[in-house]
Protein backbone atom coordinates (compact mmCIF):
# COMPACT_ATOMS: atom_id res chain seq x y z
CA UNK A 1 0.00 0.00 0.00
CA UNK A 2 1.54 3.56 -0.96
CA UNK A 3 2.35 6.06 1.72
CA UNK A 4 0.91 9.62 1.84
CA UNK A 5 2.46 12.03 3.44
CA UNK A 6 -0.25 14.82 5.27
CA UNK A 7 1.15 17.72 7.26
CA UNK A 8 -1.30 19.08 9.30
CA UNK A 9 -1.16 22.74 10.76
CA UNK A 10 -0.44 23.02 14.53
CA UNK A 11 -4.04 24.66 14.57
CA UNK A 12 -5.79 21.96 13.33
CA UNK A 13 -3.84 18.84 14.89
CA UNK A 14 -6.76 18.64 17.90
CA UNK A 15 -9.11 18.02 14.66
CA UNK A 16 -6.95 15.32 13.29
CA UNK A 17 -6.67 13.69 16.45
CA UNK A 18 -10.11 13.54 17.50
CA UNK A 19 -10.84 11.79 14.02
CA UNK A 20 -8.64 9.19 15.13
CA UNK A 21 -9.93 8.31 18.08
CA UNK A 22 -13.44 8.12 16.50
CA UNK A 23 -12.42 5.86 13.99
CA UNK A 24 -10.98 3.72 16.30
CA UNK A 25 -7.25 4.50 16.07
CA UNK A 26 -7.28 4.42 12.11
CA UNK A 27 -6.68 7.96 11.19
CA UNK A 28 -6.53 6.96 7.56
CA UNK A 29 -9.66 5.57 7.79
CA UNK A 30 -11.14 8.46 9.10
CA UNK A 31 -9.89 10.70 6.06
CA UNK A 32 -10.96 8.64 3.04
CA UNK A 33 -14.38 8.58 4.94
CA UNK A 34 -14.66 12.18 5.09
CA UNK A 35 -12.93 12.40 1.39
CA UNK A 36 -15.88 9.87 -0.21
CA UNK A 37 -18.52 12.19 1.17
CA UNK A 38 -17.00 15.07 0.15
CA UNK A 39 -16.08 13.50 -3.84
CA UNK A 40 -19.96 12.63 -3.79
CA UNK A 41 -21.35 15.62 -2.63
CA UNK A 42 -19.30 17.91 -5.29
CA UNK A 43 -20.12 15.63 -7.75
CA UNK A 44 -23.96 15.94 -7.09
CA UNK A 45 -23.19 19.71 -6.96
CA UNK A 46 -21.51 19.66 -9.99
CA UNK A 47 -24.68 17.56 -11.60
CA UNK A 48 -27.25 20.24 -10.12
CA UNK A 49 -27.69 18.14 -7.08
CA UNK A 50 -28.34 19.28 -3.42
CA UNK A 51 -27.64 18.37 -0.27
CA UNK A 52 -31.57 17.61 1.24
CA UNK A 53 -32.09 17.11 4.41
CA UNK A 54 -35.56 16.85 5.84
CA UNK A 55 -37.47 15.96 9.24
CA UNK A 56 -39.10 12.65 9.69
CA UNK A 57 -41.44 11.09 12.76
CA UNK A 58 -43.69 12.61 15.08
CA UNK A 59 -43.69 15.71 16.74
CA UNK A 60 -41.64 18.92 15.91
CA UNK A 61 -38.20 20.80 17.01
CA UNK A 62 -34.99 20.22 17.79
CA UNK A 63 -35.53 16.64 19.12
CA UNK A 64 -37.41 15.55 16.01
CA UNK A 65 -35.32 13.11 13.74
CA UNK A 66 -33.61 13.97 10.11
CA UNK A 67 -33.08 12.18 7.14
CA UNK A 68 -30.61 13.40 4.73
CA UNK A 69 -30.05 12.26 1.06
CA UNK A 70 -29.05 14.27 -2.46
CA UNK A 71 -31.42 14.96 -4.58
CA UNK A 72 -33.26 17.43 -6.77
CA UNK A 73 -37.03 18.87 -5.80
CA UNK A 74 -39.12 18.08 -9.11
CA UNK A 75 -42.84 19.01 -7.42
CA UNK A 76 -44.19 19.95 -4.29
CA UNK A 77 -48.19 20.02 -3.25
CA UNK A 78 -50.18 21.13 -0.31
CA UNK A 79 -53.49 20.69 0.88
CA UNK A 80 -54.81 22.61 3.74
CA UNK A 81 -58.59 23.60 5.86
CA UNK A 82 -58.48 25.38 9.02
CA UNK A 83 -57.47 22.99 10.86
CA UNK A 84 -54.54 21.29 9.08
CA UNK A 85 -52.02 21.19 6.49
CA UNK A 86 -50.64 18.06 4.57
CA UNK A 87 -46.97 19.00 2.36
CA UNK A 88 -46.03 16.40 -0.31
CA UNK A 89 -42.38 16.76 -1.48
CA UNK A 90 -41.40 14.67 -4.36
CA UNK A 91 -37.54 14.38 -4.97
CA UNK A 92 -35.15 12.53 -7.73
CA UNK A 93 -32.41 11.23 -5.52
CA UNK A 94 -28.75 10.94 -7.48
CA UNK A 95 -29.72 7.00 -8.24
CA UNK A 96 -32.68 7.81 -9.74
CA UNK A 97 -35.14 6.85 -7.22
CA UNK A 98 -38.03 9.01 -6.26
CA UNK A 99 -38.01 10.53 -3.07
CA UNK A 100 -41.32 11.17 -1.12
CA UNK A 101 -41.56 13.28 1.86
CA UNK A 102 -45.13 13.93 3.77
CA UNK A 103 -45.32 16.46 5.86
CA UNK A 104 -48.65 16.53 8.40
CA UNK A 105 -48.84 20.09 10.08
CA UNK A 106 -50.52 19.67 13.93
CA UNK A 107 -54.28 19.89 13.83
CA UNK A 108 -55.27 23.05 15.38
CA UNK A 109 -58.69 24.31 17.00
CA UNK A 110 -58.92 27.56 17.88
CA UNK A 111 -62.38 29.06 19.81
CA UNK A 112 -63.50 31.83 20.87
CA UNK A 113 -66.97 32.66 23.24
CA UNK A 114 -66.93 36.28 21.88
CA UNK A 115 -68.82 37.94 18.61
CA UNK A 116 -68.15 40.80 16.52
CA UNK A 117 -65.27 42.55 16.55
CA UNK A 118 -64.02 41.61 19.84
CA UNK A 119 -63.69 37.92 18.37
CA UNK A 120 -62.17 39.35 15.06
CA UNK A 121 -59.29 41.18 17.13
CA UNK A 122 -58.99 37.81 19.72
CA UNK A 123 -60.20 39.50 22.98
CA UNK A 124 -61.91 37.86 25.20
CA UNK A 125 -61.65 34.21 25.94
CA UNK A 126 -60.13 31.90 23.97
CA UNK A 127 -59.63 27.90 23.37
CA UNK A 128 -56.68 26.64 21.51
CA UNK A 129 -55.93 22.85 20.77
CA UNK A 130 -53.36 21.12 19.19
CA UNK A 131 -51.61 17.64 18.91
CA UNK A 132 -48.06 16.88 17.46
CA UNK A 133 -47.78 16.77 13.44
CA UNK A 134 -45.61 14.15 11.51
CA UNK A 135 -43.51 13.30 8.59
CA UNK A 136 -42.40 10.69 6.55
CA UNK A 137 -39.93 9.57 3.99
CA UNK A 138 -40.12 7.22 1.37
CA UNK A 139 -38.16 6.26 -1.47
CA UNK A 140 -39.29 4.49 -4.58
CA UNK A 141 -37.75 2.87 -7.84
CA UNK A 142 -40.28 4.22 -10.83
CA UNK A 143 -42.84 6.86 -11.74
CA UNK A 144 -45.72 4.00 -11.55
CA UNK A 145 -44.62 2.57 -8.07
CA UNK A 146 -44.53 6.84 -7.50
CA UNK A 147 -48.63 7.51 -8.42
CA UNK A 148 -50.40 5.62 -6.13
CA UNK A 149 -48.62 7.12 -3.03
CA UNK A 150 -48.86 10.98 -4.06
CA UNK A 151 -52.06 12.79 -5.03
CA UNK A 152 -53.09 12.73 -8.89
CA UNK A 153 -52.11 16.72 -9.25
CA UNK A 154 -48.57 16.40 -7.91
CA UNK A 155 -48.14 13.10 -10.04
CA UNK A 156 -49.07 15.24 -13.21
CA UNK A 157 -46.67 18.24 -12.01
CA UNK A 158 -43.58 14.82 -11.57
CA UNK A 159 -44.15 12.59 -14.17
CA UNK A 160 -44.09 15.67 -17.09
CA UNK A 161 -41.20 16.55 -15.61
CA UNK A 162 -38.99 13.24 -14.52
CA UNK A 163 -37.51 12.94 -16.94
CA UNK A 164 -35.49 16.37 -17.46
CA UNK A 165 -32.26 16.18 -16.12
CA UNK A 166 -31.27 18.75 -12.98
CA UNK A 167 -29.34 21.02 -15.15
CA UNK A 168 -29.38 21.70 -18.96
CA UNK A 169 -25.88 23.19 -19.94
CA UNK A 170 -26.34 25.94 -22.44
CA UNK A 171 -23.78 26.08 -25.48
CA UNK A 172 -24.42 30.21 -25.94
Amino acid sequence: MPNKTIYVADKDLPLYTRAQELAGGNLSKAISTALKRYVDAEEGRLEGYEEITVPVGPGSGRKRQRQRFTGVKIGEWVRSNEKKAEIYRVYRSRSGKFVIHIEKTPDFVHETNETGWRKLLGFGEQSYAMNFGDASLEVVETLEELKSKIPAELYQMVAATAEAPPVQDLDI
